[in-house]
């Protein structure tokens, strides 16, 4: 359930990093993956990533990420837990320089949801589960006409959420 633009069943944990949208549309999903470090699963990582609390010094990986300023919406662990970071009707930075049917800057009119996982690792059942029902509710409350991957508005610069990913599993 959606209720002040955030979804009732999951963790919240506020990120400074959104805006406002410029003219307050949600009509598309973007699915996305991550893991920190790399292909690691089941830490805190991600979610003090997008709260701009990580700790650099703890992983060598983590040094490539200092000066970044991301966000998204939702994010799915390998166990099902959803973690809420930016309300639906905020702007989320999580697609950068992108273009959806001649549309640019997609964080404007998209929900973004990460995935925690790698391109090349196959996703859990919990979390196509969770993806699913998740999708179903927001296009209840939302306008939301599609749903697609980062790898499909941002080509060439991004591959998430993998070839491993199952699209049928959420149709």
């Amino acid at each position: 359930m959606i209720k002040n633009h955030l979804l009732v069943s999951a963790k919240q944990a506020p990120s400074l990093n959104y805006n406002k949208r410029p003219n307050g549309e949600v009509s598309l999903v973007v699915i996305h993956n991550i893991s920190l470090p790399p292909k690691e699963f089941d830490n805190d990582y991600v979610e003090q990533f997008f709260t701009n609390k990580l700790d650099f010094s703890v992983h060598p990986y983590f040094k490539t990420l200092l000066g970044i300023e991301v966000s998204t919406h939702l994010f799915i662990k390998r166990d099902g837990r959803v973690v809420q970071f930016v309300p639906f009707d905020k702007r989320a930075w999580h697609a950068g320089q992108s273009n959806f049917a001649g549309r640019e800057n997609c964080n404007d009119f998209s929900i973004g949801i990460e995935l925690e996982g790698d391109d090349n690792l196959a996703y859990e059942e919990v979390q196509y589960q969770v993806l699913k029902t998740t999708l179903e509710q927001l296009k209840t409350y939302y306008a939301i006409t599609d749903v697609v991957g980062h790898s499909d508005i941002a080509p060439g610069r991004k591959t998430d959420p993998g070839n491993i990913f199952d699209w049928k599993r959420i149709r």
